[in-house]
C-alpha cells in the first residue's frame, strides 16, 4: 500500500496533528501556533477538522475486530490490500482537496494517532507531531467550551478525565510504536512559554527551514495565503490571539475537590507524562520575556472590550429621556425596548 502511495504522488509529503484529549487534540497547536509554522512554508494549511478522516479509520477498525465482518469482507473480495488501497486513496481525497495545493499536505483531525501505526502504514513518509497536554487543562476546556466528544460526559470532571487518560495513554503507545523519526511529542505549556525554541525544534523534525513568521500567527488570520480558521470550532476564538499565558491554568480552582483528592488514581498519565497531579496550580516553568508581554496585552485589549460592551449594554438598556418615560416605546427605529447591541451575540459553537 505504502508503494502505491508513492507511485500516484510521489512528491506528497504527509503531517498529521494530534492533540490531546479533545481533542483535541488541538489544541494546539492545540489552538495555538503549531498551524502557522506549516500554512507559512511548503505546507499545505492545515485549516479546519476534517471529521471524516478519524472516522473511516475507526471503522475499518470496528471491522476487522469482528471475526465474522472480516470473513464476509474477504468473502466479498475485499482483501487487506483493496481496503487500504481505498482507505488511503479516500484521505487523500480529503486533505489535499479540502485547501490550497501543495507539495507537503496537512491534516489535525484530532484523535487520529490513536490509529498512528496503521495511517503509517499507508502513508510511509508521513509525520506525527503529538501535541501533550495537561489533562486537567484539556478536560476543564472540553466542559467548559462544552466541546462533545463522544464518550465524554460533560457533567464529570472525573469521567472526562478516566476517559482523556484513555485517549492519551492509547496515542502515547503508538506514537512509541512509530518511533521518534515520524511521531514528535511537544508539550503544549512549553510551547506556548518558549515558542521559538519549539518552533525551531518543530520546523527541524519536520525539514522545513526556519520562518520568523511562525511566531505572528495572528497577523496572518484569515488573510490569503494565511491560517484559515472555521467558525463552528470552538477553538477559533484562541487561536486569533498572540501566543500567550491565558489558557495554560484557567483549570485552576474549577475541578471538584474529591476529583481533585483522587487525581493520581484517576489519570495517572499525568505522572507518565511528567505532570504532578497533585500541584494546584503547576509550575509548567517561566515564559519567554516578549510570550509575558504578549500576556500583559492580551488581557488589557480583553478587559478593555469587556469595559466598552459593558457600557454599550448599560447605554442601550437606559430610558430615552428625550420620549417619554422608561414605559414608552416610540414608533420606527429606535424603540426605548430595544434589547442592547451586543446581547445574545453570534453563536460559532459546535466542535468535535
Amino acid at each position: 500500500m505504502g508503494s502505491y502511495v508513492i507511485e500516484l504522488f510521489p512528491q506528497a509529503k504527509f503531517l498529521f496533528m494530534v492533540r490531546d484529549g479533545r481533542a483535541t487534540v488541538h489544541s494546539i497547536i492545540s489552538r495555538k501556533v503549531t498551524i502557522t509554522g506549516f500554512d507559512l512554508t511548503s505546507y499545505r494549511q492545515c485549516g479546519q477538522e476534517t471529521r471524516v478522516i478519524p472516522r473511516i479509520l475507526q471503522l475499518r477498525s470496528h471491522w476487522l475486530k469482528s471475526e465474522k465482518e472480516s470473513v464476509r469482507l474477504q468473502e466479498a473480495g475485499i482483501s487487506k490490500e483493496v481496503m487500504n488501497s481505498a482507505i488511503a486513496q479516500f484521505c487523500l481525497e480529503i486533505i489535499a482537496k479540502h485547501g490550497e495545493p501543495a507539495s507537503r499536505l496537512c491534516n489535525k483531525d484530532p484523535l487520529t494517532l490513536k490509529m498512528g501505526s496503521y495511517v503509517i502504514e499507508l502513508f510511509p513518509q508521513a509525520k506525527f507531531l503529538f501535541m501533550v497536554r495537561d489533562g486537567r487543562a484539556t478536560v476543564h476546556s472540553i466542559i467548559s467550551r462544552k466541546v462533545t466528544i463522544t464518550g465524554f460526559d460533560l457533567t464529570s470532571y472525573r469521567q472526562c478525565l478516566t476517559k482523556w487518560n484513555h485517549a492519551i495513554e492509547t496515542m502515547h503507545e503508538q506514537c512509541k510504536e512509530i518511533g521518534r523519526e515520524r511521531c514528535m511529542m511537544v508539550y503544549y505549556e512549553q510551547l506556548v512559554l518558549h515558542p521559538e525554541e519549539w518552533m525551531r525544534k518543530i520546523l527541524k523534525f519536520l525539514d522545513v527551514p526556519w520562518n520568523e513568521s511562525v511566531l505572528h500567527h495572528e497577523e496572518f488570520i484569515n488573510k490569503p495565503n494565511g491560517v484559515s480558521l472555521s467558525k463552528v470550532e470552538r477553538s477559533s476564538d484562541q487561536v486569533i490571539k498572540p501566543v500567550n499565558l491565558e489558557a495554560l491554568s484557567k483549570w485552576v480552582g474549577h475541578i471538584p475537590d474529591d476529583v481533585v483528592r483522587d487525581m493520581a488514581d484517576i489519570a495517572p498519565m499525568l505522572s507518565i507524562l511528567g505532570y504532578d497531579p497533585y500541584a494546584n496550580p503547576p509550575d509548567y516553568g517561566k515564559p519567554d520575556s516578549w510570550v509575558k508581554d504578549n500576556t500583559s496585552k492580551v488581557f488589557d485589549k480583553d478587559e478593555k472590550e469587556n469595559n466598552s460592551n459593558s457600557d454599550d449594554a448599560e447605554a442601550a438598556a437606559a430610558p430615552d429621556q428625550g420620549n417619554g418615560g422608561a414605559g414608552d416605546v416610540a414608533d420606527g427605529d429606535g424603540m426605548a425596548g430595544d434589547a442592547p447591541r451586543n446581547a445574545g451575540g453570534d453563536d460559532n459553537d459546535m466542535k468535535s
